[in-house]
């Protein structure tokens, strides 16, 4: 388990933020609910779980800058360390009742990730990583502690992996479609959970072998990008390179899924 000092603020921040998830996700038909555009929604309980989480953040790690999904950049003193927050990452499943949704933290240093945080508030799985210290589940909350690993599986015949579906108003849908026809023949399923922080989650647990998506933003994926990183896993580009926030694109996996989604994902796009 990680319990760093800087672990500690981020997981005390996440179960502060996950209690009011979780009050908000009992009270649905309450909640004041607004449209950003096709298909994408924001509640009270995003801007609420935000709120908490930079009041948190911010009192314990004064002069870091802030990137948020609502609130979007607060610039800091401290140029070198910025905290990347998605205070509801699957906020439709959220929204439908769907118990698959959780709070993202990730946190840069001169650019580059090294420390991440994801939390389904609802199962109470925390996965935390923090760069060459390995990465967790539950290793902040002392319940079932143990050390993620990505998946041994070698045959990409037998693996299970995770995508994003564009929805109504977003994305290229010929693109995904052209993709999805060139991995869906090749693995034994696709699954499609609706938020790409647990998703990354789920692939550094060894749960799915691998797992892509397009149309991301920083604080959807910062967090399962180290995750998958530190649990022994690939995280990259549709290139290969490290330009993900640039290109709005994550390939992840063990090292069979993630170069065989490479080769076949540029296949269909070729």
């Amino acid at each position: 388990m990680i319990r760093t000092p800087l672990m500690n603020v981020m997981t005390a921040a996440a179960i502060k933020a996950g209690k009011s998830l979780k009050r908000d996700f009992a009270e649905l038909p309450s909640l004041v609910i607004s449209r950003k555009g096709p298909g994408d929604f924001v509640s009270e309980a995003d801007k609420k779980a935000e709120r908490i989480l930079f009041q948190e953040l911010a009192k314990a790690r004064p002069g870091y800058g802030f990137l948020m999904e609502e609130s979007g950049t607060v610039d800091g003193t401290d140029k070198s360390h910025r905290f990347l927050i998605d205070p509801l990452d699957g906020t439709t499943n959220f929204l439908h009742s769907i118990p698959q949704f959780s709070i993202s933290i990730g946190l840069e240093r001169e650019d580059e990730i090294v420390a991440g945080l994801v939390y389904n508030p609802i199962t109470e799985e925390m996965f935390v990583a923090e760069k060459g210290m390995g990465a967790f589940v539950n290793g902040a909350t002392g319940r079932d502690n143990y050390r993620l690993r990505v998946s041994p599986r070698t045959d990409f015949a037998d693996a299970v992996i995770g995508c994003g579906v564009p929805h109504a108003g977003r994305g290229d849908h010929g693109q995904f479609i052209r993709e999805l026809a060139g991995v869906m023949p090749r693995c034994a399923g696709i699954r499609r959970l609706g938020s790409a922080a647990l998703d990354l989650a789920f692939v550094a647990a060894g749960r799915m072998e691998g797992f892509w998506e397009r149309n991301l933003s920083p604080w959807d994926i910062a967090a399962g990008i180290i995750l998958v990183r530190e649990a022994g896993g690939y995280a990259t580009a549709p290139d290969g390179g490290t330009k993900i926030f640039e290109g709005r694109c994550v390939i992840a996996g063990n090292e069979v899924a993630h170069q065989t989604l490479l080769k076949t994902i540029a296949s269909a796009n070729g």
